[in-house]
């Protein structure tokens, strides 16, 4: 069984360098288990967005207890960092009642257009490792990462590990990830291990896990069913487990089907995505920056692989050449190139970036280069053979 390094994301055989320790990077940040190659739905919820974004931004903050929320009158806590929280802070309190156990917190109004923009930064990390990405709200979303779905071919787990490290490295905030094979249990384990957590139910376990929890864990259980439910002598999973199927259809009517199906871990709820995939790309980011031409166009030939195999897998073709670059600075570069037809080619989409990159290519350092594809249309209208057959 491998094991995965959160830090450097590489993987690791049965033996690692110690106990618990990445033999690539020395690292105590191990995900293992028995079917962490296998599952491909995952669940990535922000740690304490607003807070975390506002630490961010004022980092002489970064050990302290932080609130968001308006202070005075009627106010609400909105969110809370995990310092607040070990007084006893927590969303929706009031806010006199939260200064009342952490009075010595930095109170900071919320700025919803600041986190909607940090939000939509986040997601476009997502979607280049997916495009079937649903979000939840500005700060949590359901990923597939089924083979079909992705642009390289790593497993999820993997992609996902990625996702968290740049989130952290390129955003500045952390995320805490559920990895299982449904959503269900995607956002149960997103919530095991939290700040900074990467958590995973697997299908063996699963009806043993969710037997210790209470029914209010079920999605679709609020307040009014679960004390229906309690009413019943129904207050764990376990306890629903034991209930026949055709008892809470008639008690419940569809919701009853549906908390048989959840209670066993069993969910065919699809993650929907909000809107087409309309592009394809793949990008690195570099160890180190660079200037060098060459390095750049090196760097972009598996990328062009990793595209063309989606595009393949997907069927479909790219009508313009994308390419990515990201300087040292982290301004962002994207320029796109008109092709004379779709094409499903690593080796024509390399040609047409060629001169993009050499362009821009004038003496800046890049840490970040990509490749990609937009205008998709289907398979067929890609690549037609010359006239004389070439």
């Amino acid at each position: 069984m491998r094991a995965l390094c959160r830090a450097c994301c590489e993987w690791s055989g049965p033996e690692l360098s110690g106990p618990d320790l990445c033999a690539a990077c020395g690292a105590t940040r191990i995900v293992r288990h028995p079917e962490l190659e296998a599952l491909t739905i995952a669940h990535i919820d922000c740690d304490a967005f607003y807070a975390s974004v506002e630490k961010r931004d004022r980092p002489e903050l970064r050990y302290e207890p932080v609130i968001v929320g308006h202070p005075g009158g009627r106010g609400v806590v909105t969110t809370a960092c995990y310092n607040a929280r070990r007084y006893g802070v927590r969303s929706a309190m009031p806010m006199f009642q939260a200064l009342e156990r952490c009075p010595h917190a930095t109170v900071i109004p919320p700025d919803m257009a600041k986190y909607r923009r940090v939000g939509l930064e986040i997601r476009d990390i997502f979607r280049e490792a997916t495009e079937i990405v649903e979000p939840v709200s500005l700060d949590e979303a359901y990923l597939d990462l089924s083979p079909e779905n992705m642009v390289s071919t790593m497993p999820a787990a993997e992609a996902l590990a990625l996702i968290a490290h740049r989130v952290e490295s390129e955003i500045g905030i952390t995320v805490s990830v559920g990895l299982s094979a449904n959503k269900l249990l995607a956002k149960l384990a997103s919530e095991r291990e939290k700040p900074r957590g990467f958590s995973v139910i697997g299908r063996a376990e699963a009806k043993r896990y969710l037997a210790a929890l209470p029914v209010s864990k079920i999605n679709g259980v609020g307040p009014s069913t679960e004390r229906r439910l309690a009413a019943a002598g129904i207050v764990t999973i376990g306890d629903l487990q034991a209930v026949p199927e055709i008892e809470l259809t008639a008690a419940h009517g569809k919701l009853g089907r549906r908390l048989a199906q959840f209670a066993v871990g069993e969910d065919d709820r699809a993650v929907q995505p909000d809107r087409p995939a309309k592009s394809i790309s793949a990008e690195t980011t570099f160890r180190r920056d660079t200037a060098d031409l060459s390095a750049l166009m090196v760097a972009l030939e598996p990328l062009a692989a990793r595209v063309a195999t989606a595009l393949d897998r997907k069927g479909l073709a790219g009508a313009a050449v994308v390419v990515k670059l990201k300087t040292a600075t982290f301004q962002i570069v994207s320029r796109s190139r008109r092709l004379q037809r779709p094409t499903q080619r690593a080796d024509i989409l390399l040609e047409a970036a060629r001169p993009i990159v050499e362009r821009e290519a004038d003496g800046r350092l890049f840490r970040l280069a990509g490749i990609g594809v937009d205008g998709l249309v289907p398979a067929a209208e890609a690549d037609p053979p010359d006239l004389f057959g070439g």
